[in-house]
C-alpha cells in the first residue's frame, strides 16, 4: 500500500451497509422502509441511467426521509462530461450538497478533481464501478486521488475482494450482490456508442450484449445461429453474504436504477432479512450501518422478481453457466410442465397456484436458414454446431409469452392459445397476480427501538409513608429515551406542581409516553422511578413530555455528521508518478481512450499523474485503429466447452472468431488467455 495512503482502523462491529437503487422518490422511500442502509439516486442529469433522472427537491425529501434511520442517500453523477457541462455540474453539486446528501459516485476523473474542491469534508466521494477497478493496485491509486470508497467491478471473486482488503484495510469497498450484470468490466463498453451513437459512459447504453449474434469462424463456417452469446444471466449473492462481509467489503449494492417499488420492495427485503440473520448469529462481529428495526408483512422471494436466471457470477471463480444464450429476457420462476392440450386450454404437472392475468412463457425452437452442421460437445445447456452435411444447424431458441384469462385448478385457459406449446414443454411464470398484489400494499413498517425512562425530581423529599393525598410538590417531572442501537440519549423535563393521586398512575403513564405511533419509535421497555407514578399526571403533560423527547432524539439522529474525511493533497496523490502506469490493464497504454478523457480538467488530471499518450474519449474521436469496443472476463470459448488451459475440448474451428449480427456487421473475438479475458474488436 502507498506510505500516503490513508490509514484508519475499521470501526467493531464492522457497520454492514445494504445499498438499495432508486429510480425516483418512491423507489427510495420504499427502499428505506423495508431496510436499506443507504440508497442511490440519480439527479436531473450525469447518472449512468439517463432515463432515472430526479429532481433536486425530490433528493432533499429523500434525504431527509433516509437521515430519520441514519441511512444515507448517494447521488450517481458517474458519467465523462464534455467541457460545456462542466460548470452546470459543479453547480449541480453545490445544490445537492445543500439539499443534504451523503455521498456522490463519479467515473469522470476530470469532474472528480473539481468536485473534492467544493464538498465538505463530510460528504464522501466514490467511485464508481466505471473506474474499473480490478485490482489492489488501481484502489489504492484511487483512494490517492481522493476517493474514500470504491466500488469494485462486478467480475471479482470473494477471495480478489479480500486480497484487496487485506493490502487496503482502510479504504471502504463496495461489491455489487444483485441485478443485471454487464458483459463487459463497467466503463470501458464502447460497443453501443460504436454500433448506434449512443453511449454507456453518458448513460445511454443501447445493450449490445442483448442482441443475437452468428458465431462464424474465419473460414465462415457457423458455429452458433442467432444465439444471445453475451447476454449474462442476473447476479444473486443471496447465499453467499456472510463470505462477501468476511471478504472485506462493506457495502453491498443492488443493481436497478430503472426498477419500480415492487422490485425494490422484494429484493431489498430478502437481502436485509439475511443480513439480519447474520449480524444476530455475530453481533459482537457486525452491526447494521443504520438504525431501525423492520416488521415485514409479506415473505420475499427472488424467483418472483424480474430475473434472466441466476448466477454469483465469478463469487468461486470461472464458471460456464453465468450466461443465458436463449434469451435476453425475464423467464421467471419454473412452475410445472404442460401435460395435456385441448383446443382452448391445458393442465399443468406441478404444485404451483394460479390466479387469472398471470404472465407464463415457455422456450421454443423456430426453424431457420441455415449452412448445414453437426453437434459438437459444450455447455450442457447449449446447442453447439459446426458444418456437417448430414445434420442441420440447430434452429435458434425463443422465448415465447402469453397470459392466463381463467383458472380451473390445474386448468388454464389462456387469453390465446400460444402457437408451438407443446406436452412436456417447461412452464416458467414472469408475473405473479398474487404477488404483485401483495406487494402493491404496505408491505414493511420500519421502526427505531427505545427505551423510556420516567422520573420526578422535587424540591423537597419526598417521604414513601405520607399518606395524605392534598399535599403538593413543587419539581420537575422527567422522562429520558434512550436508543436501543446507536447508543443516543435524549431527555427533556416539564415543571408541574405534584399531587399524590387518588390511585396509581402507572398504566396511564406507560400508555401515554409509548404513544409513538406517528413517530420512526417504538418503544420497547418503560422504566418507571420506584414510587413516581404514585403522583396525578394529566394526560397532556404526560403527552407534551414525550413529544419534547422525541422532537430531541430527532434532532440527535438526524444531525449526525459523518466524520471529517482525511483527504489528500495534491502534491500527496502525484508524489508517485511512477506507479501511474501500473494500476490498469496492459489495454490502457495500446488503447489511451479508455482513460475516458472528455474535458480540459481530465486531460490537466492526467498530465499530472504523468500519462505520456493523453486522447481524448472514445466518444469524442473514434480510435483511428480496430478498437476494443468490450473487455469481458466472460468467454465465449470457455463457455462453449473449449478452453484447453483449463480442461476443456480443441477447438474444432479456425480463429479468429467472429460475432455476426444479421445486418452483417462483425466483431472479432480476442482470446487473451495470459489474463483470462474476452475482447471484443471491431472487424
Amino acid at each position: 500500500m502507498h506510505s500516503s495512503s490513508p490509514v484508519f482502523h475499521r470501526p467493531s462491529p464492522i457497520p454492514i451497509e445494504l445499498l438499495a437503487p432508486a429510480k425516483n422518490l418512491a423507489c427510495g422511500i420504499a427502499a428505506i422502509d423495508h431496510g436499506a442502509d443507504a440508497v442511490y439516486i440519480g439527479a436531473s442529469r450525469f447518472g449512468a441511467r439517463q432515463s432515472a433522472g430526479n429532481s433536486v427537491e425530490d433528493i432533499r425529501t429523500l434525504c431527509e426521509y433516509a437521515h430519520r434511520y441514519r441511512a444515507t442517500v448517494h447521488v450517481t453523477l458517474n458519467t465523462i462530461v464534455y467541457d460545456n457541462e462542466l460548470a452546470e455540474t459543479l453547480s449541480l453539486v453545490r445544490t445537492l450538497v445543500k439539499a443534504g446528501v451523503d455521498a456522490f459516485l463519479l467515473q469522470d476523473m476530470g469532474l472528480m478533481s473539481e468536485v473534492r474542491k467544493i464538498v465538505p469534508a463530510t460528504v464522501a466521494l466514490h467511485a464508481s464501478t466505471q473506474c474499473d477497478t480490478r485490482t489492489a493496485e488501481k484502489a489504492g491509486w484511487l483512494a490517492r486521488q481522493g476517493f474514500d470508497r470504491v466500488v469494485l467491478a462486478r467480475e471479482l471473486s470473494a477471495d480478489e475482494i479480500k486480497r484487496i482488503h487485506k493490502q487496503l484495510p482502510g479504504l471502504e469497498l463496495e461489491a455489487f450482490i444483485h441485478g443485471a450484470l454487464c458483459v463487459s468490466y463497467s466503463g470501458i463498453c464502447y460497443a453501443s456508442q460504436y454500433c448506434f451513437g449512443r453511449s454507456a459512459n453518458r448513460g445511454a447504453c443501447a445493450q449490445f450484449c442483448r442482441l443475437a449474434f452468428d458465431l462464424v469462424d474465419s473460414a465462415g463456417r457457423t458455429i452458433e445461429h442467432q444465439r444471445h452469446l453475451l447476454s449474462l444471466k442476473d447476479m444473486s449473492q443471496i447465499d453467499n453474504l456472510e463470505a462477501l462481509i468476511r471478504s472485506g467489503a462493506c457495502a453491498f449494492k443492488i443493481e436497478g436504477r430503472l426498477k419500480d417499488v415492487d422490485y425494490v420492495k422484494n429484493v431489498v427485503s430478502a437481502y436485509s432479512q439475511r443480513i439480519d440473520e447474520i449480524i444476530r448469529r455475530y453481533p459482537d462481529e457486525f452491526r447494521r450501518a443504520s438504525l431501525g428495526k423492520v416488521r415485514y408483512s409479506f415473505t420475499p422471494d427472488l424467483k418472483k422478481t424480474f430475473n434472466r436466471g441466476y448466477t454469483d457470477y465469478f463469487f468461486k471463480g470461472r464458471q460456464a453457466d453465468i450466461f443465458s444464450p436463449d434469451t435476453p429476457k425475464a423467464l421467471g420462476e419454473f412452475v410445472g410442465t404442460v401435460k395435456e392440450i385441448r383446443r382452448d386450454s391445458f393442465n399443468v404437472a406441478g404444485t404451483a397456484t394460479f390466479a387469472n392475468g398471470d404472465g407464463l412463457c415457455f422456450l421454443t425452437s423456430k426453424r431457420a436458414d441455415g449452412p448445414t452442421g453437426r453437434q459438437v460437445g459444450g455447455a450442457s445447456n447449449l446447442q453447439t454446431t459446426v458444418p456437417s452435411a448430414r445434420h442441420p444447424v440447430i434452429p435458434p431458441t425463443h422465448l415465447e409469452g402469453f397470459r392466463i384469462n381463467r383458472v380451473a385448478g390445474n386448468r388454464l385457459y389462456p387469453f390465446k392459445m400460444p402457437r408451438g406449446l407443446k406436452p412436456g414443454m417447461a412452464l416458467y411464470r414472469n408475473q405473479d397476480q398474487a404477488f404483485d398484489k401483495i406487494l402493491r400494499g404496505k408491505t414493511a413498517e420500519r421502526k427505531i427501538p427505545i427505551k423510556i425512562r420516567f422520573g420526578v425530581k422535587t424540591s423537597s423529599t419526598l417521604s414513601e409513608t405520607h399518606s395524605s393525598d392534598t399535599l403538593e410538590f413543587h419539581g420537575n417531572i422527567w422522562v429520558k429515551a434512550e436508543m436501543r442501537s446507536g447508543g443516543d440519549v435524549a431527555e427533556a423535563s416539564v415543571p408541574f406542581a405534584l399531587q399524590v393521586a387518588r390511585k396509581p398512575q402507572h398504566d396511564n403513564i406507560v400508555r401515554q409516553l409509548t404513544k409513538l405511533g406517528n413517530t420512526v419509535y417504538t418503544c420497547t421497555d418503560v422504566e418507571i422511578e420506584e414510587g413516581r407514578d404514585r403522583f396525578f399526571l394529566p394526560s397532556s403533560v404526560l403527552a407534551e413530555l414525550r413529544r419534547n423527547v422525541v422532537g430531541r432524539l430527532d434532532e440527535q439522529v438526524r444531525g449526525m455528521k459523518r466524520m471529517t474525511i482525511h483527504r489528500l493533497s495534491v502534491h500527496e496523490e502525484i508524489s508517485d508518478k511512477s506507479r501511474f502506469s501500473s494500476v490498469n490493464p496492459s489495454q490502457y497504454e495500446k488503447f489511451p481512450y479508455l482513460y475516458n478523457i472528455s474535458n480540459d480538467a481530465a486531460r490537466r488530471f492526467y498530465v499530472q499523474q504523468g500519462l505520456g499518450t493523453v486522447r481524448p474519449a472514445f466518444e469524442i474521436e473514434p480510435s483511428k485503429s480496430t478498437p476494443i469496443l468490450m473487455q469481458c472476463r466472460h468467454c465465449i470459448r470457455y463457455s462453449l466447452g473449449y478452453c484447453v488451459r483449463r480442461g476443456g475440448r480443441k477447438p474444432v474451428w479456425q480463429e479468429p472468431l467472429f460475432l455476426v449480427l444479421p445486418d452483417k456487421r462483425r466483431f472479432r473475438l480476442e482470446f487473451d488467455c495470459e489474463h483470462c479475458q474476452m475482447n471484443i474488436h471491431s472487424a
